[in-house]
């Protein structure tokens, strides 16, 4: 089964508003990132990685000036046959994570329904739990 792992938020001030959910909730700092697509923090709950982002590139459409909810991401078994599954439903193909230039965080990034974006992968986001393991059969 898939699982929710990551939210991406975008923001104007990523410092001040990294700083905020640390101190509120005790978040942990386990990530900053300046790469071609943004600049921010990976905060993490030990479950979730909560990306604050001052994006460099305009994904949604919206502009660069646009603050709130950006994506979020599932963890899956199989990116390759998750993504034939996203676009037999109608997802639509937008990034791999080679065409980012990055190393982490997402394998590939899809346009779902209403075009909101989401990220798909196999491997857990910086300070996130794994996918459960599968109990084998009884014998």
């Amino acid at each position: 089964m898939a699982k929710l792992r990551h939210l991406a938020i975008a923001a104007k001030d990523p410092d001040a508003m990294a700083e905020f959910y640390k101190k509120a909730f005790d978040f942990k700092e386990v990530r900053k990132t300046d790469g071609p697509l943004a600049y921010g923090y990976h905060l993490s709950d030990g479950t979730i990685d909560l990306a604050i982002l001052k994006f460099k590139t305009d994904q949604l459409g919206r502009g660069l000036d646009y603050t709130g909810l950006h994506h979020f991401g599932v963890l899956v078994e199989d990116v390759e046959a998750a993504g034939k599954k996203l676009e037999s439903l109608g997802g639509k193909h937008y990034m791999d994570q080679a065409e980012a230039g990055r190393v982490g965080g997402f394998e590939v990034k899809f346009y779902g329904p209403e075009g909101v974006l989401f990220d798909v992968a196999e491997h857990p986001w910086t300070g996130t739990e794994p996918l459960p393991a599968k109990a084998e059969a009884a014998e």
